[in-house]
């Protein structure tokens, strides 16, 4: 292979894992409940790659030769963060939980925090992102305070008003938390969540985020596809969940739609390399807000553009789609949830139906990878399965 894309399609998880329990997630399905949630799901294209053929969906037929191979992946790592499954997706295993702040961040971040941006805070809880805005907007309107807040995963996020704070003001408040966070209050991300609007009514979210991650602690798949001479692209969230590692190319995106006419254009321009996309809108739109509908409809709109990107594959090519983690929008948590991810890898000069079975590790991808791109040397975790298919 010349050229591999790997699609991480944020928040699709296929089911809780053995340990779900232990996060609180016990029954979470993310596309198992979307399907019954929203009457069967209607995903034709995702259907034809095998998607129903990983276990069955209501709404969806496993069919007897799908175009894609088929399997799900176990996350090795502790957490259920985008981070820590990014990491483990490109061959990084931790053996360490990102720290959380279930009853807000302690002084000894808060202080030396206020301090350097010369203000207070408000918040200081876990909290959905946009219901925190309508509870304490207009007090940051007339403070200037910006609001700190977490939830169940390990970030550290910062709302304001445009207005108030312009993003570029924010964005330098992020890496100030970003310096501080180090040591036992290293969280994952530290994130900027600008927002809009004059009234708790109609304070919206910008698409104006920006992740603010710590660097990986070991070699990536993306380094060695570097050392191997070849080109690394980001789309969408790639860059600031690896902190810009391992990317010769890093391309921010304004939505799943906006993601994928990145990948078509570089589809056209690249010819080898590895180019990874991250899809978010499933999660942050739909599964946080415990949307269903939305979450399907989102779905359906990444099926139907499917074919536009097979057709620009060649023989030289690998696709694979998978995901980080689940967010069921079908239980009371506004949450991650830990579950196995769907496994789907594609190419038009491999085998096709092969059954992948039960990965023990995301790195598993990331070991292919390595393997489809002949980079044998490439130390990683996992284990490759590019003998199944090629």
């Amino acid at each position: 292979m010349k050229r591999v894309v790997v699609i991480v399609l944020d928040g699709v998880g296929i089911g809780e894992l053995p340990d779900a329990a232990k996060y609180n997630d016990q029954g979470s399905h993310t596309l198992g409940n979307l399907a019954r949630a929203v009457g069967g799901l209607r995903l034709p294209n995702l259907e034809k790659l095998g998607l129903a053929n990983i276990e069955p969906l209501f709404g969806l037929k496993p069919l007897r030769q799908p175009l894609a191979n088929f399997g799900k992946m176990a996350e090795k790592s502790p957490g259920k963060d985008s981070t820590t499954g990014h990491w483990e997706i490109a061959g990084c295993i931790l053996d360490f939980a990102f720290p959380t702040y279930p009853n807000g961040f302690p002084p000894e971040v808060l202080e030396p925090f206020k301090k350097r941006i010369g203000r207070g805070i408000l918040g200081n809880k876990p909290a959905s992102g946009t219901e925190i805005i309508k509870e304490l907007g207009e007090e940051h309107l007339r403070t200037g305070f910006p609001i700190v807040y977490t939830s169940a995963d390990s970030v550290f996020q910062i709302a304001a008003h445009e207005k108030i704070i312009p993003p570029e003001e924010l964005y330098r408040m992020c890496e100030i938390a970003r310096e501080i966070l180090q040591g036992k209050h290293a969280v994952s991300r530290v994130i900027a969540r600008p927002f809009i609007g004059d009234s708790p009514e109609n304070f919206t979210r910008t698409r104006g985020r920006r992740d603010f991650s710590l660097k990986p602690p070991c070699k990536l798949v993306q380094n060695c596809v570097q050392e191997a001479g070849m080109t690394t692209v980001g789309i969408g969230k790639i860059d600031d969940l690896y902190a810009g590692v391992g990317l010769d190319i890093k391309l921010h995106t304004k939505s799943n739609a906006d993601g994928v006419n990145a990948l078509l254009e570089q589809l056209r321009e690249r010819e080898e390399g590895l180019i990874m996309v991250n899809l978010v809108d499933f999660d942050m739109l739909w599964g946080h807000r415990n949307n269903p509908q939305g979450f399907h409809q989102e779905l359906q709109q990444f099926d139907q553009q499917i074919p536009a990107i097979l057709e620009l594959l060649t023989r030289d090519d690998l696709l694979i789609l998978t995901a980080d983690h689940g967010n069921d929008p079908t239980t009371p948590s506004t949450d991650h949830s830990r579950e196995y991810v769907p496994l789907l890898v594609y190419g038009k000069g491999i085998k096709q139906g092969i059954n992948l079975g039960i990965r023990q590790t995301f790195a598993d991808l990331g070991k292919t990878v390595a393997d489809a791109l002949n980079i044998p040397d490439c130390e990683i975790a996992g284990t490759s399965f590019w003998e199944m298919i090629r």
